[in-house]
């Protein structure tokens, strides 16, 4: 892993800590919404502000309540959905700087290692300048800001947390059914009751969430023979995602369905998101607009 990355991971995972820090306990020991923590149509702005962090006030509130409005109208598979897919709106943008910008620096990287081979074993001071010159140099020449990678992770990443939580807080989800089947339910407990409904969720939400972890490595993986000094991700990177693909399934299998409806939104709307910035602003040679 180089430089880039270590910081990008770092920075990311700062990040996580720091909004995980704002946000609330909502669940009991059994893993069930705390009574208090319910948000429901009576629900105030003010008794949230009060009462919680300002994380549940500012980004937890207003997800819950518009499940809450839409459910009555489109049902509350749709309202999740269409509150997950509003949100992949919003931050589209940011996202697609980001997955430009790594593009960008996907490209440059035979030529930083070629700048950080040059420098290789020199830690004094004029050394590491002047590698930093020339990294910054190519940077300018190829109009790339590497921190442009990282910025979506904090756009998006306190929408997620909080559109997690407005999930499992929301009132609409926690009385909800889907084709009679109560989301309380955990996919276990579907399948122990051979219930389609809920083993045809669970399955789709982990075939929807394998190809939004994978299809990135995939497409990496088809530019990068068209970059004969580019590498293939190493092993060990693919079996983090086998890793983490695993555990995802281990955990959800026991939450409640709606929390796999929702990630089945949301991976699918991620996948679709992914397929439409590499169409649109990755195989589009630079310069042909």
């Amino acid at each position: 892993m180089n430089v880039f990355k270590k910081r990008k991971t770092l920075i990311g995972g700062g990040a996580l800590l720091l909004f995980l820090s704002g946000c609330t306990s909502v669940l009991d020991k059994n893993g069930n919404v705390l009574p208090d923590k319910i948000i429901s149509s009576t629900t105030t702005l003010a008794e949230i502000w009060a009462n919680e962090s300002w994380f549940s006030a500012l980004f937890v509130f207003p997800l819950a309540k518009a499940i809450n409005f839409l459910q009555p109208y489109i049902g509350i598979a749709l309202a999740i959905a269409a509150v997950t897919i509003f949100i992949k709106l919003i931050t589209l943008t940011f996202t697609i700087k980001s997955t430009v910008a790594t593009q960008k620096m996907q490209v440059l990287q035979p030529e930083l290692n070629k700048i950080q081979k040059k420098y290789e074993g020199k830690k004094d001071d004029q050394s590491r300048m002047a590698m930093g010159q020339e990294m910054q140099a190519l940077y300018s020449k190829h109009n790339v800001n590497p921190l442009g990678t990282i910025l979506v992770t904090f756009i998006q990443l306190p929408i997620i947390l909080a559109m997690w939580q407005a999930v499992q807080r929301s009132e609409s989800v926690l009385n909800g059914t889907l084709f009679g089947a109560s989301l309380k339910v955990t996919p276990m407990t579907g399948f122990l009751e051979m219930n389609f409904i809920y083993i045809i969720i669970f399955l789709l939400m982990g075939a929807f969430q394998f190809a939004s972890m994978m299809l990135p490595q995939y497409l990496a993986k088809k530019a990068s023979k068209k970059r004969p000094g580019d590498k293939p991700a190493p092993n060990s990177q693919k079996g983090m995602m086998y890793g983490m693909f695993a555990m995802i399934m281990f955990i959800s299998i026991n939450w409640p369905t709606a929390m796999s409806l929702y990630w089945l939104v949301s991976a699918f709307a991620q996948v679709v998101q992914t397929l439409f910035i590499q169409w649109k602003y990755i195989d589009t040679p630079v310069g042909a607009k």
